[in-house]
């Protein structure tokens, strides 16, 4: 699968969650999601964004201030493909799609350890012994959690470069063996 063969069927497969994604097809298309932000940054830093000078106490300094309403639109264009295409990309691997999701549902997860937590601790925060005993399980917890946090996205990204499992799996038949 070439470079505009990989974009024509990501797009034309918007929101298809189902069937396999080849290993091609799926970075092909990351690339051209990376170049397009990366355009978009540059369309965004050169229209958008205005320089001021901020004067304090130990000097003045620039301020750059960019909005980025090119990369926003480009943002929302290409993530519920990309998104199709790492889903299918994971059934390619013989794996549920959503495995894809995995880094961010662990984001969502250590985000309500801290906000419980947290809060809990400060429910109790009476300067006992509960306080201190909330704080400490919360840093129990999250401790572990940001290690998962920093590894998860490698896992995800091994997955996504595992060849493709031979044969038809239970989510369709193999891209590669489809096409010939």
């Amino acid at each position: 699968m070439t470079f505009t063969d990989s974009v024509k069927t990501c797009f034309s497969k918007y929101v298809t969650f189902s069937g396999r994604a080849s290993r091609p097809e799926y970075w092909w298309f990351f690339l051209f999601v990376f170049i397009a932000g990366a355009v978009a940054n540059v369309v965004d830093y050169q229209f958008f964004s205005t320089v001021t000078t901020v004067a304090n106490e130990t000097g003045s300094s620039t301020q750059i201030v960019s909005n980025a309403p090119v990369g926003a639109m480009v943002s929302l264009v290409v993530f519920l493909p990309h998104l199709a295409v790492a889903w299918r990309r994971m059934h390619d691997t013989g794996r549920s799609g959503l495995f894809a999701l995995f880094p961010f549902l662990l984001t969502i997860g250590a985000g309500l350890v801290l906000f419980f937590g947290i809060g809990a601790a400060d429910a109790f925060s009476s300067g006992g012994s509960m306080d201190i005993l909330f704080t400490r399980l919360t840093l129990l917890i999250l401790i572990p959690t940001i290690i998962v946090l920093i590894v998860s996205p490698l896992l995800v990204l091994w997955w996504l470069t595992r060849p493709s499992q031979p044969g038809e799996n239970k989510y369709g038949p193999n891209p590669h063996e489809a096409l010939q």
